[in-house]
Order: structure tokens, then C-alpha cells, then sequence
């Protein structure tokens, strides 16, 4: 999976923020703190929900199963606005 190429962010301090340019039906912005921003920063390039968890194990003190649900959330989140193609 990875984020459209319709998607582009911008940090701005502790926030990314992401919004839709071009042929996206989603019209809003996106804020996201650091831990969801490392995700998409991820979905940059083609990558795997497992590769994302293992990431995330690398950078983060958090068990799998916490990290694990963080993802599903997010990745959640980001196909409801159709941000993700798979």
C-alpha cells in the first residue's frame, strides 16, 4: 500500500498536516501528531502493514499489540478519507 499521490503534507513543528490536491474527492485537512506522521511518512513509498508494525517497534517503546492497533487505526483512518491505494 501508499498514499496517493493526490495526498501531500507539510510539517509545521510537532503537527504534519495533509492535504488533498488534484482529483480527491476529500476536501478537508488532515493534522496528525508524531506517531501517525511516522506512518505516513512510511506510506511515502510502497510498504506493507507488517512492515509499518516492525518500524514502529524499532522507533517506539510500546508492545506489538499497542503499536499493532495504532496502525489499524490509522491505516483506518486514512482509507476512510481515500488516501491509501492498495
Amino acid at each position: 500500500m501508499k498514499l496517493k499521490t493526490e495526498f501531500v503534507t507539510k510539517n509545521m513543528g510537532d503537527t504534519q498536516v495533509m492535504v488533498a490536491v488534484g482529483g480527491s474527492s476529500f476536501t478537508g485537512v488532515v493534522r496528525s501528531n508524531k506517531t501517525a506522521a511516522f506512518i505516513v511518512d512510511l506510506l511515502k513509498e510502497e510498504i506493507t502493514r507488517e512492515q509499518i508494525v516492525a518500524r514502529m517497534l524499532d522507533k517506539y517503546d510500546a508492545s506489538e499489540e499497542q503499536i499493532s492497533a495504532d496502525v489499524d487505526s490509522i491505516l483506518a483512518k486514512l482509507r476512510g478519507i481515500g488516501a491509501l491505494d492498495e
